[in-house]
This record gives C-alpha cells, sequence and structure tokens, in this order.
C-alpha cells in the first residue's frame, strides 16, 4: 500500500490511511503499512523533513537537530533535492533566506563532506553559478572561507542548482532529516 502525504498534508491527514479491519476478534496489534513524523515534521520518501524557522550558525543548528534525533539534511537523490528546492521555494520570504544542510568542508578545505562522514558524490552536486568559492570576506575578515553550505533560491533554481557555500557562524534556517518509522495500530473492539 503506497503512502505518500502531499507536500500540504499534516499528520493528522495522513492518520485515515491506517487500516483498521471492520470484523475484530479482540484487540490485536496490525502493522501499519504508512511510514509516520512526528508533528511538526514532514514526511517524503520515507523520511522526516524538519524546516526550522530558527536563524543559527551551522554547529548550533546541528546541534539543535541532533537534540530532535536527526541531523542536518543529507541529499542523496536527484528527487529529494527537487523535494527540498520546491519546499524552500515556497518557504523562502528573501533572497537571503536560505537553509543549512548538512554538507561542510571545515576539516579540509575544498573536501566537502555530508555530517555522516560521506564525501560528496561527483555526480549529486547542485551548486549555483560559482559556488563553492570560498571567499574570505571584503577585506578578508573571515581568513577560513565559507566552509557550510546553505541552499534555497527563492524564484525557483535552473536545474535544481541552489546551493551556496557560506560562512558557517552566520545565522540561518536550517532542514533537519531522520528516518520516518513505520507505525503499528492496537485494534480495539467495541
Amino acid at each position: 500500500m503506497k503512502c505518500e502525504s502531499n507536500l500540504t498534508e499534516t499528520l493528522s491527514k495522513i492518520k485515515p490511511c491506517s487500516t483498521v479491519q471492520p470484523t475484530c476478534p479482540g484487540p490485536k496489534v496490525i502493522n501499519d503499512p504508512c511510514y509516520k513524523c512526528e508533528e511538526g515534521w514532514e514526511q517524503h520518501g520515507g523520511k522526516c523533513y524538519y524546516f526550522s524557522i530558527r536563524k543559527s550558525s551551522w554547529e548550533q543548528s546541528r546541534d539543535e537537530c541532533r537534540a530532535k534525533g536527526g541531523d542536518l539534511v543529507k541529499i542523496d537523490s536527484r528527487e529529494e533535492q527537487s523535494f527540498l528546492e520546491r519546499k524552500l521555494r515556497d518557504v523562502m520570504t528573501e533572497a537571503e533566506d536560505k537553509f543549512w544542510i548538512g554538507l561542510t568542508d571545515s576539516a579540509v578545505e575544498g573536501r566537502w563532506v555530508w555530517v555522516d562522514g560521506s564525501p560528496l558524490n561527483e555526480r549529486l552536486q547542485f551548486w549555483s553559478g560559482i559556488d563553492p568559492d570560498n571567499w574570505k570576506g571584503h577585506n578578508g575578515e573571515h581568513p577560513d572561507g565559507e566552509d557550510c553550505v546553505r541552499m534555497g533560491e527563492k524564484g525557483g533554481a535552473d536545474d535544481l542548482k541552489c546551493w551556496f557555500d557560506a560562512f558557517c557562524s552566520k545565522p540561518h534556517r536550517s532542514i533537519c532529516e531522520k528516518a520516518a518509522v513505520k507505525g503499528q495500530i492496537k485494534n480495539v473492539c467495541d
């Protein structure tokens, strides 16, 4: 049974997909085929996403995601990038209103690594324009350059290319991710 919520559906609207048997010989637990996310998280492709409205540094954003049981988002497919790009397009209020993702080259300059330790796949990257350019600021006030990645393009991105390297200390909103869980329903008869 396929159970994909569309973007506007809230968790409360996902619940009806739970199959409750009309005849019921007594309390029993049945496996619910639907992926579940807790309130405030959005389900897509078996993952749960949390779009934080709090603006904080990349490290603080990551700490907040981990405190919620997830981590900053890792983008594993073009389809996932497409989902996120469309979603951000709708929630960004200005061009600079971008979101941190779980990608950084702070350990070794130019070697981009996801928060789970895996290297960035050369065939699956969505840099915008000349980025990453490791800009050091107008007067070189950021000698380490731009080591963290934010994404989003208010008007929509050409070919989904909307990743930008940025100073990790800059406050931005962020996208957290964790695995969705398949629920169980206890069927109790009247």
